[in-house]
């Protein structure tokens, strides 16, 4: 039951997180609030379903667990990885059902790189030392640190990269037309080099439970 019920959790929440990003970034009369909009539907989504499968809703974040050896199944993240494809699929779906795309992003490459590198690095040390820390262990804060930390990056760097932070964002940028497919491996390469770098330093840092 386990190995279907982690796929279908990281399934139903990255699939409702996509849904908010794509709406809320056709919706300009949210404005402003749309990080916090985004920060908390996703504080919600990790409470709901961190008790199941780690609430990841994020392939960067899936490979940062993949490299600190949390998965117990050679298969597991690729397992968490075909889920959170197939929702980010279906989330564009019903984005475009419900509304019209949104405006394209306006991209600088360099600006870009440095940005979504920067956040999904925050993103995955703030991860690591409130769900993965020996320390930290059964706190119950860990969904709202996680979400304040991407709406903090919303608003500090949503002007310059929609500050996506997870492949499965960036991936449903490129399908809503927000965002060139050739600026895609940029989101990506940034994306697994922030986790990857948020992976070591963590390891050196803090006891893993």
């Amino acid at each position: 039951m386990k190995a279907i019920a982690q796929p279908a959790v990281e399934f139903v929440g990255t699939f409702f997180l996509v849904v908010v990003i794509g709406l809320v970034a056709a919706n300009d009369a949210i404005g402003t609030l749309a990080p916090a909009a985004i920060g908390l539907t996703l504080a919600a989504l990790i409470y709901a379903g961190g008790h199941i499968s780690a609430a990841h809703y994020n392939p960067a974040v899936t490979a940062a667990f993949w490299m600190c050896g949390w998965f117990k199944k050679p298969m597991g993240a690729a397992a968490y990885w075909a889920a959170q494809l197939a929702a980010t699929l279906a989330a564009v779906a019903v984005i475009l059902l419900l509304r019209e795309r949104p405006d394209a992003l306006l991209l600088q490459e360099g600006p870009l790189f440095v940005a979504e590198t920067l956040f999904t690095f925050l993103l995955v040390f703030v991860i690591g030392n409130v769900a993965l820390a020996e320390k930290t262990a059964d706190n119950h804060y860990y969904g709202l640190a996680i979400g304040a930390t991407v709406a903090g990056a919303a608003w500090a760097v949503g002007d310059i990269s929609g500050a996506a932070l997870n492949p499965a964002v960036a991936l449903a940028f490129a399908m809503l037309a927000m965002i060139s497919w050739t600026d895609l491996p940029i989101y990506l390469a940034a994306q697994l080099l922030g986790a990857a770098v948020a992976v070591a330093v963590f390891r050196c840092t803090t006891s893993m439970r």
